[in-house]
């Protein structure tokens, strides 16, 4: 087997996160050089633009294991899972036999929640490290992807959002989805597979040891020592300060980019598209492997 071993060149897209990776061709093996650069590059960048990678879903998988293993998506009932290929988690609104689908379509709804402020399997016991998305069909009337670095977001807090979260715990329900959007609930197998976690609201980064704010607005259902409302109050203000432009890097997709982001210092939404327009996009998300960290 032949390694393929380049230099890669960093190109920062926006000063508060996101650059564009030169040098890495998806479809070969990569040596561990060249992984270690790419690593350090995400450390550094937050979100990494790999322009014109035409691959394939297997070579997506492939490329994604180098930096840990994919997951595979608990929910079956909306097939929003690949059937060939079961590391893939479809970001699309056609079907399988290639038909577009309705905005009223179940898995439709369920997607319409990425329009908000998240971040990738926060549901999870151990949420995932990080998330690649590759743009096979794009928008050219939105469908803009947005991200924000939260490490910059918690440095910045006011006092008085920064003393509602300190020593806090929010809780992470992917029911949450059902009742934010009107998609159709999870099965009972699916609740019983991911039932609602705690996690605190500032975590420090494994790697980096710098500490982020992290919260999922579409999945965060309570806060330790809220009622109801005013839990909602506060993800809704933490979301709304987090959203300004210097955190902001906002991805205008090209055909075949592949984003590649950490989910520990992140969370990002995309911006509405007409949807007799067809997007297609396929999704890997790396499983995590240490609890949230404080």
């Amino acid at each position: 087997m032949t390694i393929t071993v380049t230099p890669i060149t960093v190109i920062p897209r926006h000063p508060a996160l996101g650059a564009e990776i030169r040098g890495v061709d998806m479809r070969r093996p990569l040596d561990a050089a060249t992984v270690q650069a790419v690593s350090d590059a995400w450390m550094k960048h937050l979100v990494l633009v790999f322009p014109d990678q035409r691959i394939t879903d297997q070579e997506h998988v492939g490329f994604t294991r180098h930096f840990g293993e994919p997951e595979i998506f608990h929910q079956t009932s909306l097939h929003l899972r690949s059937d060939r290929v079961k590391e893939i988690f479809l970001v699309s609104n056609v079907d399988d036999q290639d038909r577009l689908l309705a905005p009223s379509a179940p898995s439709q709804k369920q997607l319409s929640s990425s329009r908000m402020w998240h971040t990738d399997s926060s549901y999870r016991p151990t949420p995932s490290i990080g998330s690649l998305l590759h743009g096979i069909e794009i928008s050219r009337t939105g469908g803009i992807t947005q991200f924000i670095n939260m490490y910059r977001v918690y440095d910045d807090l006011p006092d008085s959002l920064r003393r509602q979260v300190e020593g806090r715990r929010a809780r992470h329900d992917f029911s949450m989805l059902h009742r934010l959007v009107g998609s159709p609930p999870p099965t009972p197998a699916e609740q019983a597979a991911m039932p609602p976690v705690w996690h605190p609201m500032v975590r420090r980064h494994p790697v980096t040891g710098a500490r982020s704010l992290y919260v999922s607005s579409i999945y965060n259902d309570a806060v330790e020592g809220l009622d109801e409302a005013a839990a909602r109050k506060l993800i809704e203000d933490l979301s709304e300060f987090a959203a300004q432009p210097q955190y902001m890097y906002r991805h205008v997709w090209e055909p075949d980019d592949v984003l590649m982001w950490d989910n520990r210092c992140t969370v990002h939404a995309v911006t509405p598209h007409d949807p007799g327009e067809r997007r297609v996009m396929h999704r890997t998300t790396i499983v995590g492997t240490e609890p949230v960290l404080v």
